[in-house]
C-alpha cells in the first residue's frame, strides 16, 4: 500500500457539490459513483439539498457521520479553497480536485494564485489530491468512479494501468473498443500535490499490473519519477510512454495548456532510454504497444512473420527496415521445412508469403506456422492478415492463430494490416482466446519492436541500479596521467611528441587515493572557474568570461582549450597532444615537439567558438606558413595560442555532456563539426554508460553509415569512440554537477582508434 492509497483506494467518499439537478457536474458524478457499484461509504455534501439519489445530503464535511478518506469536491474555482480547507480541517487525507484552480480577480487579500493556496493547504495537511484541471479516476478493481463525465457502463478490469495528463486521452482510452482493459485509470490534470510519479508507483503496487501507460506532457517531480521507473524495470512492468511537446511549437502549447515546462526532448529520450520505456509516437502505437506487452514476454531472437500477400509482406520489410525491428534469421532446416509444403514460386523465407493458389491453405499455413515457431531463431510470430469478413473462406485464420497460440509459449499476435477493414467479431473472438490483434501495420510492428527491445532491457537491467554511480575512471582506478600537476598553470599536456593521446589504464574496484584527488583537483578548479566575474581584481577578458552572454549574473566561465582537453584525458578520452604559447618562439617550438604538421588555434580565453572569428588555421607544415599564421592571430585575437597535433582524417564526430535542469548531467553523441547545429544529429544518454549502451547511441546516428568507410575510406575503429563514450560518462558522474556544459567537437574517428582536437568546458554557477 503507498501513500496514495486513501485517494486511490478509499474506504469512504464524500462528494462536496452533489446535485439533484439532472445533466449537472455534480449529479453525473453522483451517477457515476454510485452506478460503479463502489462498495465503500458514499456521504453527499451540498447545503441546498436534504437527500440527493434517495441518499441524505449533509450541509458540510463537519457534519459527516463518519470518517472519510476522500473528499471529491465537486465545486467551483470560487469555491474551492474554503472546501479544500474543510477537508483539511476534518481530517481527511485525500482530494479530487476538477475545477482549472484558475480564478479571475483574486479575493481581497491574496497574496498568491489559487493553485498555490491549495497547494499550500493541502501539503500542510499532508493531503493527496487528484488534479486539478482533471478528469478524476477510475479504480476498476474496486468498482470505484471518481469522475463527473460519462464513461462506458460495466468496464471490466484488466492488466492495463494509465496515468494520462490529458482528460481527453483519459476518456477515449475508457472508451476503446478494442478489448483493452485496465485496472486503474487516472487522468492526472495539472498536478497541485499529486504528480505522475506517485501514481506510477501505486499502479506498480497492484499485483494486476501488467503494463502501465503514460501520456506525458511533462515530469514535475523528476527524482521521484526515476525512481518510479526504476521500480518498474526492478519488477519487470514494461511502461510505454506517449511525450508530447517535443517540437517547440508543441512545447509552448504545453506549457499554455497546463502550466508545464514540456522539457528538451532528447532528455526524455535518454531518460526512457535508461529505464526501458517503450517510447510510442501515437495512440494507436500506445493501445498496440500496451496490448501486446500485457501478455507474454519474448525469448531469444527475432519477429517471424506469416503473410496471405507478398505485397503486405513487402511493406512489412520495409516498415521493419525503418523501425529496426529484428526479424528472425531462421534455419535452413526450418526453410526445408517450410518449402517441402508451399506451393512453387513461393520462397521460403521469413517474413513468409504462404499464399499460393488457396488449395489446401489451411493445413499450408498450420504447417509453415508450426516450422517457424518451432525455429530457435524465433522470438515471437506475427500473423499479417486483413481478418475481413469472408462469405465463404478458404480457410479460418482466426482458428490458425488461436492454435498456433495454444501449442507454444512465445508470443503470437494478428497483426490487421488495415484496422477499419478487420471484423470486430473476429477480432473479439482472437483477444477472448488471448491472442492480441494489433490494428495496423507500422503500429503493430512498433509493438513487436519494443516488446524485443524490452526483453532486451530486461537482460541488461542491472544497469539501472548504477544510473548515477560511475563504474569506472579516475575516481575509481587512480590518476590517468601527472595528478600532482597544479591544473591551472598547465601549459602543455602530457605526452610530448607523441601525435595524439591515447591513455588506457586497468579497471579497478574502490575509489583509489590518486584517482579521488585528480576528481576533487577538478571539482575545485570547476568551482574556481565558475566564480563571479572579475572576482579578485581580474578584468573579465582575462578571467575567461564569455563575451556576449548577456548580463554579469547570467554570464558562465568556460576553462581555455588546453585545461578543456586536460580534464577529459584525465578520464582516459584520447586528446591531440597540444602546447600553449605566448609568442612565435614559443609556437615554433611547441611545434617541433607535438609534430609537424600542426593546427594553431587562438586561445584567448573570451573566445568560445574559435571558427566563428576566423581564430584556427590547420595543416600549418614549417615554421614559415606557422609564422604567418601566428602573425594574422595575434594582430586580430591576441598573442596567446594554442599548437595541437593535426589528427589523421576521418569521420567528425561530436561528443558532449550537457546539464539538463530536470534530469541532471546527460551525455551526447552527435555528428561533428558543424553538422551538429545543421542536422540535429544526436543522442543522449543517462551516465554512466556501458559499451553497448554507447555502441546503441552510435548506431543510432544519421551518420553512422560514415564510420564504416564509404567512397574507399577505411572504417573507422568503432570500438574506440565507444570506449570514449564510456570515459566520458564517467566524467559526467563524476563532475556534471559542476559543468554547465562540456563539448567535445570534433572527435575525429578513424580506423586506428578516435581523438579530440578541441574542447569547450564551460563551468556551472554555484
Amino acid at each position: 500500500m503507498t501513500r496514495l492509497a486513501p485517494l486511490l483506494e478509499p474506504r469512504s467518499v464524500a462528494v462536496v457539490g452533489a446535485s439533484a439537478r439532472p445533466g449537472s457536474f455534480g449529479d453525473q458524478l453522483v451517477a457515476q459513483l454510485l452506478g460503479g457499484g463502489y462498495r465503500g461509504a458514499v456521504h453527499l455534501v451540498n447545503p441546498r439539498y436534504r437527500e440527493v439519489a434517495g441518499r441524505p445530503c449533509h450541509r458540510s464535511l463537519a457534519d459527516l457521520p463518519g470518517p472519510v478518506d476522500l473528499a471529491v469536491l465537486a465545486v467551483p474555482n470560487a469555491a474551492l479553497e474554503a472546501q479544500l480547507q474543510a477537508a483539511a480541517a476534518a481530517g481527511i487525507p485525500a482530494a479530487a480536485i476538477f475545477a482549472s484552480c484558475i480564478e479571475g480577480d483574486p479575493p481581497d487579500g491574496a497574496v498568491a494564485p489559487l493553485a498555490e493556496r491549495l497547494r499550500a493547504i493541502a501539503e500542510a495537511a499532508g493531503m493527496v489530491v487528484c488534479g486539478g484541471n482533471a478528469m478524476g479516476f477510475l479504480n476498476l478493481e474496486q468498482s470505484l468512479r471518481v469522475c463527473g463525465f460519462p464513461e462506458p457502463a460495466d468496464l471490466p478490469g484488466g492488466p492495463v494501468a494509465v496515468v494520462s495528463h490529458s482528460g481527453s486521452v483519459f476518456s477515449a482510452l475508457l472508451h476503446n473498443d478494442r478489448g483493452l482493459r485496465f485496472n486503474l485509470v487516472v487522468s492526472a490534470g495539472n498536478e497541485l500535490v499529486t504528480s505522475a510519479a506517485a501514481y506510477l508507483d501505486h499502479a506498480l503496487e497492484l499485483p494486476s499490473t501488467r503494463v502501465v501507460a503514460l501520456f506525458l506532457e511533462t515530469v514535475r517531480e523528476p527524482a521521484a519519477f526515476r525512481a518510479a521507473l526504476a521500480k518498474a524495470a526492478a519488477r519487470a512492468v514494461p511502461v510505454v510512454a506517449l511525450k508530447v511537446g517535443q517540437g517547440r511549437a508543441a512545447r509552448a502549447m504545453v506549457a499554455a495548456h497546463s502550466g508545464a515546462l514540456a522539457g528538451e526532448d532528447g532528455a526524455y529520450q535518454a531518460l526512457f532510454d535508461a529505464y526501458g520505456v517503450a517510447r510510442v509516437a501515437t495512440l494507436d502505437e500506445l493501445a498496440d504497444t500496451c496490448e501486446l506487452l500485457a501478455g507474454r514476454r519474448a525469448g531469444p531472437g527475432g519477429l517471424a512473420a506469416i503473410h496471405d500477400s507478398g505485397g503486405e509482406r513487402a511493406h512489412l520489410l520495409d516498415l521493419a527496415e525503418r523501425l529496426r525491428v529484428p526479424l528472425a534469421g531462421i534455419s535452413e532446416a526450418t526453410r526445408r521445412k517450410l518449402a517441402a509444403v508451399l506451393e512453387p514460386g513461393l520462397p521460403a523465407t521469413n517474413p513468409l508469403d504462404a499464399w499460393g493458389t488457396g488449395n489446401d491453405a489451411d493445413q499450408i499455413f498450420a504447417t509453415c506456422i508450426q516450422a517457424l515457431l518451432e525455429d530457435p531463431a524465433t522470438a515471437a510470430l506475427a500473423l499479417n492478415l486483413d481478418l475481413t469478413t469472408e462469405p465463404t473462406p478458404d480457410t479460418s485464420y482466426t482458428g490458425l492463430a488461436v492454435d498456433a497460440a495454444a501449442a507454444t509459449a512465445k508470443p503470437v499476435a494478428v497483426i490487421a494490416n488495415l484496422a477499419s477493414a478487420a471484423d470486430p467479431a473476429e477480432a473479439a473472438t482472437l483477444r477472448a482466446a488471448g491472442v492480441p490483434v494489433l490494428e495496423g501495420t507500422a503500429t503493430g510492428l512498433a509493438a513487436f519492436g519494443h516488446l524485443l527491445a524490452y526483453r532486451d532491457f530486461l537482460a541488461h537491467r542491472e544497469r539501472v541500479d548504477n544510473l548515477g554511480s560511475p563504474p569506472s575512471g579516475p575516481a575509481s582506478t587512480g590518476a590517468v596521467d601527472n595528478p600532482a600537476h597544479p591544473v591551472p598553470g598547465w601549459a602543455t599536456l602530457p605526452h610530448r611528441g607523441t601525435r595524439q593521446r591515447r591513455v588506457r589504464v586497468p579497471r579497478a574496484q574502490g575509489r583509489g587515493a590518486g584517482g579521488q584527488g585528480v576528481r576533487d583537483r577538478w571539482r575545485r578548479r570547476l568551482d574556481e572557474a565558475a566564480r563571479p566575474p572579475g572576482e579578485g581584481g581580474r578584468p573579465l577578458h582575462e578571467a575567461g568570461w564569455l563575451s556576449g552572454a548577456g548580463p554579469l549574473d547570467q554570464m558562465v566561465r568556460a576553462l581555455d582549450e588546453a585545461e578543456g582537453l586536460a580534464l577529459l584525458g584525465d578520464w582516459g578520452v584520447p586528446v591531440v597532444a597540444a602546447e600553449v604559447a605566448t609568442g612565435l618562439e614559443e609556437a615554433l617550438e611547441a611545434a617541433g615537439r607535438v609534430g609537424w604538421p600542426v593546427a594553431l588555434k587562438t586561445a584567448a580565453p573570451e573566445v568560445a567558438h574559435k571558427s566563428d572569428v576566423g581564430g584556427v588555421r590547420l595543416g600549418l607544415d614549417g615554421p614559415e606558413r606557422l609564422a604567418v599564421a601566428y602573425a594574422d592571430l595575434a594582430a586580430r585575437l591576441g598573442p596567446r595560442v594554442l599548437v595541437a597535433a593535426m589528427a589523421n582524417p576521418g569521420v567528425e564526430l561530436a561528443l558532449g555532456v550537457v546539464a539538463d535542469p530536470q534530469f541532471g548531467p546527460l551525455v551526447m553523441v552527435a555528428a561533428g563539426g558543424v553538422l551538429v547545429e545543421v542536422l540535429g544529429d544526436r543522442r543522449f544518454a543517462l551516465p554512466p554508460v556501458d559499451h553497448r549502451q554507447a555502441m546503441a547511441m552510435l548506431d543510432r546516428l544519421a551518420v553512422r553509415p560514415l564510420l564504416d568507410g564509404v567512397r574507399g575510406a577505411p572504417p573507422a575503429d568503432l570500438d574506440a569512440v565507444a570506449r570514449a563514450v564510456v570515459d566520458l560518462s564517467v566524467l559526467a558522474v563524476d563532475l556534471g554537477d559542476r559543468l554547465a556544459a562540456l563539448d567535445l567537437n570534433p572527435l575525429v574517428a578513424g580506423p586506428d582508434g578516435c581523438v579530440a582536437v578541441d574542447a569547450l568546458v564551460v563551468a556551472r554557477p554555484g
